[in-house]
This record gives structure tokens, sequence and C-alpha cells, in this order.
């Protein structure tokens, strides 16, 4: 009876830990517990996963690197900061500041790279200079087509999953071969982030061109740039 009962009170805490699993602050990006890898944060799973499909990838002659994984708040709030006084001294008018940069930056708060389940990558042995992360260094002669292909065919084994795909029908940011996440983990982030509400949680900050969020305009950044993603992410 006494062993019984131990199991059932386990149970139940298990329950409440697995029904209150991602905080708000975890899924906004103001705090995680993450595991810390030569300057990247991950979750510990997805990191495992991601050692795995690196060392694979090395028989191939393909050094799998990082460029971008887990983003605070703070850092994807400083991004956001720049483009748009960047914008704005170019001439743009706030609502299209605001459209430039999400073409491929999320508004602080939203990002997928706030979980620590998402990461950009390249490949570290190829021969490449200037930006990294632009589609055409994955395709054509592109120094990074090979790992392109060698992710094309395994990265799903090892649990991840392009996010952004070159879909023609496929609206919200813009094609990112660079970007995978690892599938078991963001998953269910994405369905704990569902539940938040996005206008309560931006109107608590001080963003740039902040005033300009109208309802309109985050209905269609939710459906566009948070849902309409690869589908094998839902």
């Amino acid at each position: 009876m006494i062993l019984r009962s131990i199991f059932f009170l386990f149970f139940i805490m298990a329950m409440n830990v697995n029904a209150q699993e991602f905080t708000k602050n975890q899924l906004i990006g103001k705090g995680n517990a993450l595991l810390i890898k030569e300057n990247m944060y991950l979750q510990p799973e997805a990191y495992k996963a991601f050692l795995r499909m690196q060392e694979d990838a090395k028989k191939k002659n393909i050094h799998i690197k990082i460029v971008s994984g887990y983003r605070d708040f703070e850092k994807q709030k400083n991004i956001w900061k720049r483009k748009y006084e960047r914008y704005i001294s170019q001439g743009l008018i706030p609502e299209q500041a605001i459209q430039k940069i999400i073409e491929y930056s999320t508004i602080p708060g939203t990002s997928r790279h706030h979980w620590g389940t998402d990461i950009d990558i390249i490949d570290e042995n190829a021969t490449y200079s200037g930006d990294v992360l632009v589609p055409e260094k994955f395709h054509g002669n592109g120094p990074f087509c090979k790992l392109k292909e060698w992710l094309d065919k395994n990265a799903n084994k090892y649990g991840f999953y392009i996010v952004y795909t070159n879909n023609a029908n496929r609206k919200g940011f813009k094609y990112e071969p660079w970007h995978y996440s690892y599938a078991p983990v963001s998953k269910k982030m994405l369905k704990a982030y569902k539940g938040l509400s996005l206008k309560e949680i931006l109107l608590e900050e001080k963003l740039p061109g902040i005033e300009y969020f109208t309802d309109g305009f985050l209905n269609n950044y939710i459906l566009q740039n948070i849902s309409d993603i690869n589908p094998a992410l839902f």
C-alpha cells in the first residue's frame, strides 16, 4: 500500500510538471534551463541529437557549425532596434520598416530561437566569404550545397526539420535553408506558445514601432510568420 501511494504521488507530480513544462519566460526568451556549448545554447535533448548529426556528417567531410542557436529576448530586441533605426534612416516609413524587418527577423518575444531548439547552421569546412546566411550559398555552386544535400537526406533522422521551406505558397518569413528545428521539443513549445497572448506580451515592451502593431497586423503575423512553417513542426 505504501509503495502504491508513493508511486501515485510521483505520477501526479510528473503530470503536473508535464502540464507546466514551459513557463511564459522560457517561451519568450527571458529564461531557460539550457545547456551551454561553445557559446551556443540548446535544450539538452536537442544538443545530444545535434552532436549525433554532427558526428555522422563528419564521415562525409561535412563539418556542421552552429552560427546561431539560442537568442534571448534582449538580443532579439537589439536586432529589432538596430534594423528599425537603419530602415527609418534610409527613408522608409514605420510600417515599411516593420515589413522589411520581418522578411527574415522576428519580433522580440516571438522567435523560435528563444526556445533552445532551433539552429542556423553552415559547413565550416567549406570555402566561403561574406554573409553566410543567404539562400544563394546553399544552391547552385554555393559553398554549402554539399551540406544542404546531406541535410535533405539525413536531418530528419535526428529530429531536425527545416523551418521556413522553399514553398511558393508559404507566407511569412522567407526561405531559410540554414534554419533547422529539433521537432521532438519545439513542437511542444510551439503548442504552449500559442496559448500565450502575443498582444499582451508585446505591449509590456517598449519596442520601436510598437504603436504600429495593430490587431490586424498581429493576427497576420501569427498566421503567417509564426504558423506558416514546415507542417512537420506542428
